[in-house]
């Protein structure tokens, strides 16, 4: 009886340990849904570029809630115009076990001149 009890017992936990590695699904942004980030004028003058990496907390309804630069292009101004311009943009809600949640995105925006 004892030996039967702790199988049900180690069942239970192994229940309760894979429920805690939840499927997570990333929101994705829909870049058609807004307009593209524009040079600001004296980045461009200055012949700026770099690449700037953003985090976007996207609600369940897909707009962002909060936004941040995690990793600047090196250009303030570049920064900024990139997350103001992508900030506007609609997301596909990302999801927890198949039910929208409220989570982070990582988008990357390139600065180019061409």
């Amino acid at each position: 009886m004892k030996t039967r009890l702790s199988l049900i017992a180690s069942a239970c936990l192994l229940a309760a340990a894979s429920s805690s590695f939840a499927a997570e699904v990333a929101p994705v942004m829909d870049s058609k849904s807004c307009d593209p980030p524009k040079y600001p004028k004296a980045a461009l003058m200055n012949e700026e570029t770099g690449t700037v990496g953003m985090g976007f907390l996207v609600g369940t309804d897909g707009k962002v809630v909060e936004s941040k630069v995690e990793k600047s292009s090196g250009s303030k101004s570049l920064d900024k115009a990139a997350l103001s311009a992508l900030s506007q943009c609609k997301f596909k809600p990302g999801s927890k076990d198949g039910k929208a949640e409220q989570l982070w995105s990582k988008v990357d925006f390139v600065w180019k001149l061409e």
